[in-house]
Order: C-alpha cells, then structure tokens, then sequence
C-alpha cells in the first residue's frame, strides 16, 4: 500500500472493535410514527412550514433553514402530521419536533426512486449548490454542519483540494466502511460534484489501512478518473478529525482558531458524498442514512439504513435486542459519543452509531490526584495542555482557558483515555468551551 501517511502530533491507539464490519446495510422498516428535531444541525434550527392535520409525501419540505449556517428538513414518511411539539434529543433535553402518524409510503413525484446510477454532471456550480442547499445536506460524519456552506469559500479564499473522509476512525463505527463498499459509484459522482461545485481540479480520498476492502473498491472506481486519488492513512485516532486529515493528506497545517479553506482545503464525509449524490443526480433530499448498530454483547452488529425521525428502539430491535447487561447506550462511538438516555430518542441527520455498553465497560472508575506525567499533553492532537485547560474550567477561570486556546480542543477524548488518574478531561474541556465560547459571542455581539 506504499507509504502510510498520518498526522504528526499526538494521537492514541484504542482496540478498534469493528465489530459489524462485514454486515452488509440493511433497511428498518418505516416506524408507525416519526418524530422529526427541528434541530439537527449546527447552526440555527429550522423553522417549520407544516401544521397539524397536514397530509405530508416522502420527501417534501416540513422546515425551512433557520438562517445561513441552517438546513432544510424533508419528511421521511408520507401522512398527517399529529403535532409540533417537544420531544426527547440525544442529549437528553426536550426541543421542539414534528410528529407524523405514518400512513403508507408515498413518495414526492419529483425524486428518481429507481436504481439507476446518474453519472453524466449537467448543472452549473452554482445549480450543484442549489440543489445541495434544496435537500437539507449536512455533514455525515457527525459535525452537522450545513454543506451548502462548506462549498461557498468566503470573499478572498479560494479551495485547492477537496478531501473526502473515509478515515472512520471511531470504535465500533463502521457505517462509512460500509457504504464505501456498496456505495462507492455513487461515492464517486458525489466528489465530482463538489468538485465541480468548488471549483477545484484534484481531490483526495483517505481511507485508514485497517479497511483493505474499501481502500481496493474505490481504488478501482477511480482509476478512470486522474483527478481522484485514494490516499492510504495510517490507523490512528482521531485521524478523521479535519485538521489531521489535512496534515495526513496535504501536509498542511490549519492555524489556531481558523478553519480548512485558510489553507485552501474543503472536507467531506463519505456519506455526505453519498447524499450530495443524491440530493443532486436523484433530487432526493436528505431522509435517512446508514447507522452503526454495535456492542460486545449485541447478538447482531448491523448497519441499518433508517429513516430520519425512526426511534432508536426499532434500530436496536433489528439487532436482536437490547443485551441484559447494558450499562449504557451511546449515541455515535465510545470517544466522541455521548450517553443516550431514552429509547424514544430518534434518528437525526448526524446519528453515525448507536453503541450498547457493557456494565463494566461503562462504570466510571474513581477519579484520582493528577500526578503530572504529562500523557494528556502528549496524546492531544492539537497540541494543547489538558490537564491545565480542565484545572481552568472546573475553577470557572474562563479568561485563562480562553488565552489557552481551548476552543481549539476538537473534543476527540484522547487525553481522558490516555489519563492514568481517571480524570474526567473531556468532560471539563467540553463545559470550559461551552462556557468560553457563550463569552466569545457576547463580546461580538456587543
């Protein structure tokens, strides 16, 4: 495979745990009900255009973006919606949602159901981002944020390289694997896409070594395209992060504080090319996606292809059950998730995984006295200092933790898993950004 390229600064080596790596995407039958978040991307929610005792098709637009950085949301289910209302999120609050009482499965006329796969392009730039913006896409990966977005560069930058993420790098998470495998033409047409919609005239897909399939699949699909280019990473966490991808890749560095396009550079999901795909070729908007249904004593890891708005209870039914010894059920992968506290939560646009712990895996071992051996500062890929940033944030000295810059932490919870004392160090560094970053914005609104 060559030279195996990654990232140069920090990084650990969890066990990989792809427990559901070879099972081929399935599809949850569609729910008696859906209960849509008017959340589910980064930015502004969206605004609804539905009311109760509208009939609604597959595919046709409930909410409309909520701002510029905000996505349209198209309903998953053809029926009558029962309700705008409040409804459980994945972190436990209760933010307004729409209901729909299903009743069949009938689809909006304009969308190509068949199976044929487009590849001629004939839109413009600026159609191809119509489009995108028209079918709600966001990024797959998780991050949430609108791609429309990512495709306009601001007044003054101009995008080099796109950089698709293949990388996957989350325990457990195998959905982008998947789709890679059974998706990757269309995988294929979604990147030229954005190519054409950036402007750009050379983009690179990273794929992590430990996904020989995938790696010899889109290597064969891209042989006839010279403007493609599949780039081997080497496994280590969190090379999907954006920065890293884009060290391992182009061997540029994004400075603090700034994002990708500063050093010319556009990331994308895998399964945001997959939608872009289909958004654009298919008119399809964004209603469902694949999503990792894993754990050691699950009895069928799976790759579920679900509709947006499905509860996570008919996922985990698919998977025969949920194990008796749960101790905690995590939405995405073990490093980045975050705890799921009811099965009526649904599927949303950034749902990659739904993870059933053991008891014993998920039992927080006692906090101890940090000892000063320096493995947070070590492992962290953005080469901050951890354990001064969470010290900061539990003593509420914000001002510090800002000029520490710890709204470069991207979150990836190497330095908690590195820590010998057990000190809950993503858990500090994400309220000291939460509350770092509130300060941040009511300074500039000012």
């Amino acid at each position: 495979m060559g030279i195996l390229r990654t990232f140069a600064l920090g990084g650990i080596h969890p066990v990989e745990n792809k427990l559901s790596a070879n099972a081929p995407i399935e599809t949850v039958p569609v729910p008696k009900q859906a209960i849509v978040p008017l959340g589910q991307n980064l930015g502004a929610p969206s605004k609804p255009i539905v009311a109760k005792g509208d009939m609604v098709k597959v595919g046709q637009l409930l909410a409309e973006a909520g701002g510029f950085i905000s996505a349209n949301i198209h309903s998953p289910v053809s029926g009558k919606v029962l309700k705008i209302d409040n409804a459980i999120d994945g972190t436990g609050y209760k933010r307004p949602a729409i209901f729909i009482n299903v009743e069949g499965d009938e689809w909006d006329e304009s969308i190509d159901t068949s199976a044929d796969i487009v590849s001629e392009i004939t839109l413009s730039s600026k159609e191809i981002i119509d489009k995108i913006k028209d079918a709600g896409i966001v990024g797959m990966g998780g991050a949430t944020f609108p791609t429309h977005v990512k495709l306009m560069p601001p007044p003054g930058k101009t995008a080099e390289y796109l950089i698709i993420n293949g990388v996957e790098c989350e325990p457990y998470l195998t959905a982008d694997h998947r789709l890679m495998l059974e998706k990757g033409q269309e995988i294929i047409i979604g990147t030229k896409l954005m190519m054409k919609a950036l402007n750009v005239k050379k983009a690179f897909i990273g794929i992590e070594n430990n996904k020989p399939d995938a790696i010899n699949h889109i290597r064969e699909l891209v042989k006839a395209h010279d403007d493609i280019e599949v780039q081997v990473l080497k496994v280590q966490y969190p090379q999907g992060g954006e920065k890293q991808l884009i060290k391992a890749s182009v061997n540029r560095e994004v400075p603090s504080g700034k994002l990708p396009i500063e050093v010319g550079c556009v990331v994308q999901n895998v399964g945001t090319a997959f939608a872009v795909y289909e958004a654009v070729q298919k008119n399809k908007p964004l209603i469902e996606r694949v999503v990792t249904v894993t754990g050691k004593a699950v009895k069928r890891p799976s790759n579920l292809l679900a509709r947006i708005g499905t509860p996570i209870a008919a996922l985990i039914e698919m998977a025969e059950g949920l194990p008796e010894n749960t101790g905690k059920i995590i939405g995405g992968g073990p490093m980045m998730g975050k705890a799921i506290i009811s099965l009526e939560v649904t599927v949303v646009k950034g749902s990659s995984g739904i993870l059933m712990m053991k008891k014993e895996e998920s039992s927080r071992i006692v906090e101890g006295s940090c000892i000063r051996c320096s493995k947070c500062t070590y492992v962290c890929p953005m080469g901050l200092e951890p354990h001064l940033l969470s010290k900061a944030a539990k003593l509420g000295n914000y001002e510090m933790a800002e000029d520490e810059a710890i709204m470069d932490c991207m979150e990836c919870g190497s330095c908690h898993y590195a820590c010998p004392a057990s000190i809950p160090l993503l858990d500090y560094l994400r309220l000291g950004k939460l509350k770092v970053g509130q300060i941040i914005r009511n300074r500039n609104n000012k």
